[in-house]
């Protein structure tokens, strides 16, 4: 008996060290989202304090100086970085779950390397004809990219039963979209050329009132679908043929896997360009923050860190090198690359 109480009470302290340790990361995950909105919005040629950020932001004080700069341009820019990395990160995890390979991600599987081609024909060819298209367009464009690269890998997968082979099929694939953007840009007038080149170096600058309405109702569809499929992630975690005894249906299960992704990535690619190892780094990080690979949990910690992780490189892309702005994909390459080479060397040494 004493052996049984014993064990329970171990269970119980168990229990409330996982939870509190939840509760700091997410807390420390808000409270960073918050403090790096707040410098992001005012750090720049015009700064304000605290009180006048909050009244134009709630209260819409349009009497206060920087109302325009603040409401116009930085807010949106702020909630767009947010929006788009937890969108990138959380398409990273569920590409990780699909692979079962902590290094997968949109960026090294050339899933955005096809939206980013199908995104050049849009801006190269049908912006000259038309003159001008919708974001949702946009996004339907390299949604339609993202998932003709996700077409081949899914073939791959078909005939390759090698995760690892199946990474370095999603790279060379990857690749071949890379050169066959560069013969597209052949044929661009030098502004496409230049409007292409800003792009492609992944950038939050621009956005608009319009951008970050068609990326809330985008993300927020694709971020409620995953957290529907959170318990089956769960036992497909655990091995297939273990979710085949619960009842998953695995060919459904892993096709929504990789659509998901390819919703979440084509859309960061599509309004910020491709921006890469964040959906590699930040799911690993937060993984290991909350010692953990619950999707229940992972999902919304990935997606915060997501946020937190592209708002401070953001930060830095802005204010680094002022007046003269950073590519943001420069920026995460910065802090991600590392992140991932301690990945393969944990990984190579066992531990």
């Amino acid at each position: 008996m004493e052996k049984i109480a014993a064990g329970k009470s171990d269970a119980a302290e168990s229990i409330i060290r996982r939870r509190s340790r939840y509760f700091a990361v997410f807390l420390f995950l808000a409270v960073s989202v918050c403090v790096l909105a707040v410098l992001n919005i005012n750090v720049g040629n015009v700064r304000l304090s605290l009180r006048d950020i909050l009244r134009i932001i709630f209260l819409k004080d349009s009497s206060k100086d920087g109302f325009v700069i603040i409401w116009q341009i930085r807010l949106p820019r702020v909630l767009m970085a947010a929006l788009l990395g937890g969108g990138l990160s959380l398409s990273g995890f569920l590409l990780q779950t699909f692979f079962s390979n902590p290094i997968a991600g949109p960026f090294v599987l050339g899933i955005s390397s096809g939206a980013k081609m199908a995104v050049a024909v849009v801006m190269v060819f049908f912006l000259r004809g038309f003159g001008g298209v919708s974001s949702y367009a946009m996004i339907a464009a390299s949604f339609a990219g993202a998932m003709a690269v996700t077409g081949f890998i899914l073939l791959l997968s078909g005939k390759i039963r090698n995760m690892s082979a199946l990474l370095i099929g999603g790279i060379m694939i990857g690749y071949i979209c890379s050169a066959v953007t560069d013969f597209i840009i052949t044929f661009a007038s030098d502004s496409d050329i230049v409007n292409l080149h800003g792009w492609s170096r992944g950038s939050f600058s621009g956005m608009n009132w319009g951008n970050v309405q068609a990326a809330f109702a985008v993300l927020g569809v694709a971020v409620i679908l995953t957290f529907l499929i959170s318990k089956p992630m769960g036992a497909y975690q655990l091995g297939e043929d273990y979710a085949r005894s619960v009842g998953v249906n695995i060919g459904a299960f892993r096709t929504m896997l990789i659509l998901l992704s390819s919703i979440l990535s084509a859309t960061v690619t599509a309004f910020a360009g491709p921006i890469s190892f964040v959906g590699i780094a930040v799911p690993y990080l937060v993984k290991r923050a909350l010692c953990t690979s619950k999707p229940l949990v992972v999902i919304p910690a990935s997606f915060l860190g997501g946020s937190v992780f592209c708002m401070g490189c953001d930060l830095i892309a802005r204010t680094a090198l002022a007046p003269t702005e950073l590519s943001i994909s420069t920026v995460t390459a910065c802090f991600g690359a590392p992140v991932v080479l301690i990945m393969l060397v944990r990984k190579k040494g066992g531990r």
